[in-house]
């Protein structure tokens, strides 16, 4: 579907689902942690905020790679201007779902593709709307004890059990589950120069 005319093409990510979802596209790719620390100096603004830190990513590591195509990435739950990261603990876990209860919050993905050696670039980002139905304490606590919210922006996973949180989507599922997979391979076709 893509050609990457030979060269090879590099995940700058630790997540597994954005791993699983470039599996869906049937790309060969390695896995490089960038191990960038994500709340150091970053914009409140959401776009510039999941932009700057996808570009933040493939730069740590395309310093590494000396060719091929470099993919950082960003997700970042947003409700009424307050950015929800990944909770410190159950606590804040339980918190940022409490504040979801009931509500519509936004979904923000940046993404950025470096190629070596040129250095070339693009950035883009994807935003999508989930209404969260009313959650009851009990629901909430029953889902932290899974483990599954800790390691997520906005403390919940739309593809694990927290699917039965949200009724209703509006923009792409992927990029809720943490990578908008249709918007970068447009973008991605651009950068490649295909038709």
């Amino acid at each position: 579907m893509l050609d990457l005319r030979g060269k090879r093409l590099v995940l700058a990510s630790g997540s597994p689902r954005r791993e699983q979802l470039l599996r869906l596209l049937g790309l060969e790719f390695e896995v490089r942690n960038s191990g960038l620390v994500e709340e150091n100096h970053t914009p409140a603004e959401p776009a510039e905020h999941v932009l700057t830190l996808s570009r933040r990513k493939a730069e740590a590591v395309a310093a590494q790679v000396p060719e091929g195509y470099i993919v950082g990435a960003d997700t970042i739950v947003v409700l009424e201007g307050e950015i929800l990261g990944k909770p410190r603990d159950e606590a804040e876990a339980f918190a940022m779902l409490r504040k979801l209860s009931g509500r519509v919050h936004r979904v923000y993905t940046g993404f950025t593709v470096i190629e070596k050696p040129s250095g070339r670039w693009m950035s883009d980002y994807e935003v999508t709307e989930v209404h969260f139905r009313p959650l009851t304490d009990e629901e909430i606590w029953a889902y932290i004890r899974t483990g599954s919210p800790m390691d997520k922006a906005g403390a919940y996973g739309i593809q694990d059990q927290s699917a039965v949180f949200a009724d209703r989507i509006v923009g792409c599922f992927y990029n809720v589950v943490g990578f908008p997979l249709t918007r970068w391979y447009l973008r991605m076709r651009e950068f490649l120069g295909e038709p």
